[in-house]
Parts: C-alpha cells; structure tokens; sequence
C-alpha cells in the first residue's frame, strides 16, 4: 500500500474537508479526491462520508485510520533513526571497551551537547572484535579497541584488511582496581600471586575471559574465584560491598576512585596495553566526533596530572 495515499487519507480526517487538506498538500482537489477513491477501491470499503458539517470517517475508517497514524508513526520514527545529522542536533556513534576513562570522557560529551534541539547517540561497551564488525559494517561511526602492545602488528593487519584506520589514542599498563578496605590496599606493588584468594570480577565477553594470556607471552595465574559480569554498574557494586574482589582495568579518572571508595595499584609484572581509536577509510570525523575526542585528550590530560 503507497503510504503517500495514507497520509492524504489521514490529512483529510484531521481537516474534515477534502478542499482544506488538499491546500494543506499543496494538491489540486480533484487530484486528492481521485487518491482518497483508488484507496478506497483498494479496500473495498468507504473510508469517509459526507456530511452537512463536511467530510467525517466511517466506522471502518475510524479504524483503518487509526492504523494509518500508527503505520506513518513508525515510518517516520525509522527515517530518523538512520538521518545524518543536519546541523541542527548531535549525530555520534561509538562503539568501546568497558573503560570509566572513555565513559567518563562520554559522559561530559553528553553534558555539553545535551542543549542541542535534536540527538542521536548510540554507545556500544563491548570487546574489541565485536568493536571492529560494528566499525565495519557502518553500524558505528567510531569504535576504540583494546589489545596487548605486543598484539600491535596483528591488529594493524586485522582492522586494515577490513577497511579500518587505527591510530593510538592511550598506552598503559593494566591496573589491580579495589575496595580501600581491600586486604592488599596497603601495598605499594602487588605480586600476581598475591591475588590467588581472591575473587576475581571479568568482563564476561572480553577478550581475556577465557585465557591467561597478557601478552608478552607471560602467563598469569588464574584465580579459582571469578564472577563474570556485562556491566560496569555490577562491577563497581561488587568492589564496593566486597573487600574481597578486584578487578584488572585501564587507568581511572581520580573523581571515579573517590566516588566509589576505590584504589589502583601497581602488579609487579605489568601487563601493557594500547587503546585505538578506528574508523572506516574515507570516513571524515563530523563536528560531534571530534568533540567527543577532545574530551578525551582532557580527561587523559588530568589524569597524567
């Protein structure tokens, strides 16, 4: 069914009149009552009637139009969904480790764009080989990956065969995140054998949650206690009502570790990474996206500080 017909069906309820709404349509009259006819012949049933005070619904048309209003509803909903932004609101895309540095960048990207008339923004915490699809495919503009430094090389040749540019954007060495009541939150330099008792908190679909591996081809002992989460919000719950948990992450903006009572140190055997931003080749950074990246450099900034 054209939906064209069902929004002049619809146009002609609202004004009553046959004549207004074709005004209304910028149509000639006899055009409109020609296409409020083939509509009514396709559905074998009347959708109007006329009337001393002008042109009103049938029965039937009441509800057939009721489902034309719903139907345009949503076609107009899905149009907006995938529209590029206009200069008149915030288009951004991105798809991310779970990393409170990039949601806390995010989040203040948010906080200075939230005035503008129109917003569509979509974030994706995941790991980084479902961050390179949805890079891929267009699904999001944007996407940081995590990986070893000594991974370098197969990631440039992975997100390269796939269209991707990659350029560095943080290098670290993962950090051991706890409770301030932590039994080993005194201690300067922690040994990955100081952990074994412990209860450790992995993000359930990362890269590491199956494997000991860190890269630089050591290998770390694994705690027979681990709770596997998808979300930050579990993760900082758990840290915080359990002196017992701990939990391998990137650096943390110091507001963060203050909020949640939390501290960072150091593992005697450090476990380098590198976060990248990626994009498709040809892909030129919008307005929105270098914003977001600005926020980035300043959350970075204070934390080196």
């Amino acid at each position: 069914m054209n939906t064209v017909l069902l929004q002049y069906a619809v146009e002609v309820e609202k004004t009553g009149s046959i004549t207004q709404a074709a005004a209304n349509l910028y149509m000639d009259q006899p055009n409109l009552s020609k296409a409020i006819k083939t509509l009514e012949e396709g559905l074998g049933a009347p959708i109007f009637k006329r009337t001393s005070k002008g042109v009103v619904p049938t029965a039937r048309g009441r509800i057939f139009l009721e489902h034309a209003r719903n139907v345009l509803i949503q076609i107009d909903e899905m149009e907006h969904l995938y529209k590029t932004g206009d200069g008149n609101g915030v288009e951004f895309s991105l798809s991310m480790p779970r990393a409170s540095y990039i949601s806390t960048a995010f989040s203040k990207f948010i906080g200075e764009s939230g005035g503008e008339a129109m917003m569509n923004v979509w974030l994706r915490e995941t790991n980084s080989a479902d961050t390179i699809r949805d890079v891929e495919t267009g699904e999001y503009n944007l996407g940081i990956i995590r990986y070893p430094v000594d991974s370098e090389k197969y990631y440039a040749r992975e997100t390269a065969a796939k269209g991707l540019l990659m350029e560095s954007v943080f290098e670290y060495s993962l950090r051991i995140l706890m409770s301030k009541t932590h039994p080993l939150a005194d201690k300067n330099v922690i040994e990955t054998e100081d952990l074994t008792n412990f209860i450790e908190i992995v993000h359930g679909d990362g890269v590491s949650s199956k494997s000991d591996d860190f890269g630089s081809g050591i290998k770390y002992p694994r705690s027979s206690k681990r709770v596997y989460v998808y979300e930050r919000g579990s993760q900082f719950q758990l840290l915080c009502d359990n002196s017992m948990t701990y939990m391998w992450v990137s650096p943390m903006p110091a507001e963060l570790l203050k909020r949640y009572q939390l501290v960072e140190k150091q593992c005697a055997k450090k476990k380098d990474f590198r976060d990248a931003l990626i994009c498709r080749k040809g892909y030129p950074l919008t307005g929105w996206d270098k914003k977001f990246l600005e926020q980035l450099s300043r959350i970075k900034e204070k934390m080196s500080e």
